[in-house]
């Protein structure tokens, strides 16, 4: 037997390079996915919402939505994420705003409203992706950084909170990883995609920046019953590379 086999799961930010490896994962292992994304997101999943993080509107209903589609809720993957780059006094109002919206309030109530749904059918997981620069602030990314220790600091302290109901609550925390979101910010800078990339496989030890599909192997690991003794970890996914 798969070992997602009956289980229903949530994934937001579905549509992208982790969000789709996260999905597929946990497909073939079992799972039934309802994937998150954008209006007009290629989502491929057994089940699609699409719609905007930042309204708490659309977030409030999300979990509602996905148990009543899936018949229940065993598993939450908090992966929608927004990076957005600069020192404070570079920093706009939108920046901080978007950030704290997509990367804080929508974990934030999206855990609200699956901890009771979880607890009153005897337990679940949730998984935020987090990032070493949450735990380990980097330069210039200080909103980026600001909104992921939050969401670190978040699932720490519901994962201590919730564990008592039968509900893990664990992180991620990705360094580097080549998806689309990386390249297309390299090509906004007026970089080489290919190349930088290069140069950033040869800052890590063991010899590349992570594929979507590294980040999705811990994932699953994390809301299986292989890390059931694991409540408020941040686990770190780097490749033996500090953000120094």
């Amino acid at each position: 037997m798969s070992k997602f086999e009956g289980k229903r799961a949530l994934v937001t930010g579905a549509a992208g390079g982790i969000g789709r490896a996260i999905v597929a994962s946990l497909k073939d292992n079992g799972a039934v996915v309802a994937g998150c994304d954008r209006v007009g997101s290629d989502i491929v999943a057994d089940m699609a919402f699409e719609g905007d993080l930042t309204e708490a509107g659309f977030v409030e209903q999300l979990v509602q939505n996905a148990r009543e589609a899936l018949g229940g809720l065993d598993i939450l993957v908090n992966n929608a994420g927004l990076m957005r780059r600069g020192t404070i006094t570079e920093a706009t109002d939108d920046d901080l705003r978007m950030s704290l919206a997509v990367n804080v309030e929508a974990p934030f109530r999206l855990c609200r409203s699956a901890i009771p749904v979880m607890a009153a059918a005897g337990g679940g997981a949730i998984v935020n992706i987090a990032s070493c620069w949450g735990k380990y602030p980097g330069p210039d990314h200080a909103v980026y950084c600001m909104t992921k220790a939050a969401l670190a600091s978040l699932t720490q302290c519901t994962g201590r909170d919730h564990a008592h109901q039968g509900i893990r609550i664990n992180a991620v925390c990705p360094n580097e990883v080549d998806t689309p979101m990386l390249r297309t910010g390299f090509e906004t800078r007026g970089l080489d995609p290919a190349s930088a990339v290069r140069d950033l496989d040869r800052s890590v030890p063991l010899g590349r920046i992570a594929q979507p599909e590294d980040i999705a192997d811990v994932v699953c690991f994390l809301a299986s019953s292989a890390a059931r003794y694991m409540c408020g970890a941040l686990v770190e996914v780097n490749g033996g590379k500090p953000v120094y």
